[in-house]
């Protein structure tokens, strides 16, 4: 049995670890990575800490547009599968590596398994929701994280092929939070104690594309208490290119992206999360840290019913005024699944792959 796991940005590197790790178990694996993210910060430090191996085929696209991006991948991935022909694919999350697989396999036959089906923001301007939507509708596996994904694929139609699994980031974080707390020294190496400051992340398209909401994000991130701002590459690009990169080093503590373990501890140890990542908003509800959501929605609306997750827009200060005034008002739920999904996908695999043959 030949598996072929496509992957290609920093989220998917995530997922892919535990189910790579029960995938070698019992069959053939072989890894695409498009190479959509490639910074050491971004890509190469994941696989490292966790304990991926090297992928055996590397298409190197970078950064363009979706289109473009998008475009590329499809023709490298399209040419890998036919060459290599695998008994199915698996695809992860919601980026463009993730519909360019799923694209590819499903245009010339080959099963596909989506790993993290039926997320909905119901916000078709993001693109990572026209990715899912696609992705979806396009598999012949969908595994879902959660009863809401259920519930949203069977109100688009899609029934056949749909489980609910619980989501694979219990898997890893279950994993590896206690060989975080072993191995990194972060908290130490920033001078920081726990529950002392803000952790902030900004990276999606929609805030750093636009000035005014980046400008904004920014004010509020500059008025609350002690915040510590790992900066993605993109964000770095446009606070330098609309010179603002400099000043705000006056008031909060930017730093590189850091790799799995560490940024783990921060977010255990942080008073609040501020973030626009949608992984971010799970492993705060999974690691009890309340979470402020720098956006107008979320897939992840479980974590806003629940009580620990709040929705403050990109208005600046909404954004203070929520992260000062919100706490968590109600029990959590495992909404996620108990750590044992990468498991139920695999039988899920070796399932229709049997079927399809």
């Amino acid at each position: 049995m030949r598996i072929t796991t496509i992957v290609g940005a920093r989220p998917n590197f995530i997922k892919l670890a535990p189910v790579s790790r029960a995938i070698r178990k019992k069959a053939e694996e072989v890894i695409i990575h498009t190479g959509q993210h490639y910074d050491y910060e971004m890509d190469k430090i994941f696989f490292e800490e966790l304990g991926i191996p090297e992928p055996d085929y590397h298409l190197g696209i970078g950064s363009a547009s979706h289109g473009r991006q998008t475009g590329e991948m499809l023709k490298g991935i399209e040419e890998i599968l036919l060459e290599d022909r695998p008994d199915a694919v698996v695809v992860f999350g919601d980026t463009n590596s993730t519909l360019a697989g799923a694209l590819a396999a499903s245009k010339i036959h080959i099963p596909v398994a989506h790993i993290e089906a039926g997320v909905r923001s119901f916000n078709k301007r993001i693109p990572e929701e026209l990715n899912r939507i696609l992705v979806d509708h396009c598999s012949d596996l969908l595994c879902c994280p959660t009863q809401t994904a259920v519930e949203n694929l069977k109100n688009e139609g899609i029934i056949r092929g749909v489980h609910y699994t619980g989501d694979v980031m219990v898997d890893i974080l279950n994993e590896c939070i206690k060989i975080a707390e072993r191995n990194s020294r972060i908290l130490e190496e920033l001078d920081l104690k726990s529950k002392s400051y803000h952790l902030a992340t900004i990276h999606r398209a929609e805030n750093t594309d636009d000035t005014g909401r980046l400008k904004s994000i920014m004010m509020a991130l500059c008025e609350i208490d002690n915040v510590v701002f790992p900066c993605h590459p993109r964000t770095e690009k446009v606070l330098r290119k609309i010179g603002l990169f400099g000043d705000l080093k006056r008031y909060i503590r930017i730093i590189k992206p850091v790799g799995y373990f560490s940024m783990l501890l921060l977010e255990k140890n942080a008073r609040k999360i501020l973030t626009d990542s949608g992984g971010m908003q799970k492993e705060a509800y999974l690691l009890k840290v309340p979470c402020v959501t720098i956006y107008e929605t979320t897939p992840w609306v479980e974590t806003v019913e629940d009580g620990w997750n709040i929705i403050a827009g990109a208005k600046s200060q909404t954004i203070v005024d929520m992260t000062n005034t919100f706490n968590p008002h109600g029990e959590q739920r495992e909404i996620f699944g108990k750590g044992d999904a990468s498991a139920k996908i695999l039988q899920l695999v070796e399932d229709i792959i049997i079927t399809t043959n």
